[in-house]
């Protein structure tokens, strides 16, 4: 792997059917041991319910406020400077409960990839 600079570039930015917007990072197969993400969530909007499958995903909160619900843990408030640790498929969502948008990195070990995502919307917990 060579060296680099990966400059931020926000027109790279999407809408993901998990119910936030993503900016891919830092994602690509020739450094397969990890991604880094920038997920923003609306205000008042939350993610629909999701794990992931033999990826360990840790959220680094840079901006807003949130509840996130991981696992069997109850709902707890997030805010800058918090990270969440979330197990490969631990059940997981996220609400920006503040009044600017919820920021926050997603960085997956290893990293992300779209095979590994599962929408458990519907699930019975």
């Amino acid at each position: 792997m060579d060296e680099k600079i990966i400059k931020f570039d926000v027109s790279k930015e999407f809408y993901f059917k998990e119910g936030c917007f993503v900016l891919e990072q830092y994602n690509v197969p020739e450094d397969s041991l990890l991604s880094i993400a920038r997920a923003r969530v609306e205000p008042n909007k939350k993610t629909r319910w999701h794990r992931l499958k033999d990826t360990t995903e840790r959220y680094y909160i840079l901006a807003g406020t949130g509840i996130v619900e991981i696992g069997a843990m109850p709902p707890k408030e997030v805010a800058p400077g918090d990270i969440i640790v979330i197990p490969p498929l631990c059940p997981q969502r996220i609400k920006n409960i503040g009044a600017e948008d919820l920021i926050f990195l997603a960085i997956c070990t290893p990293r992300f990839e779209i095979k590994n995502y599962e929408d458990i919307e519907d699930y019975p917990f």
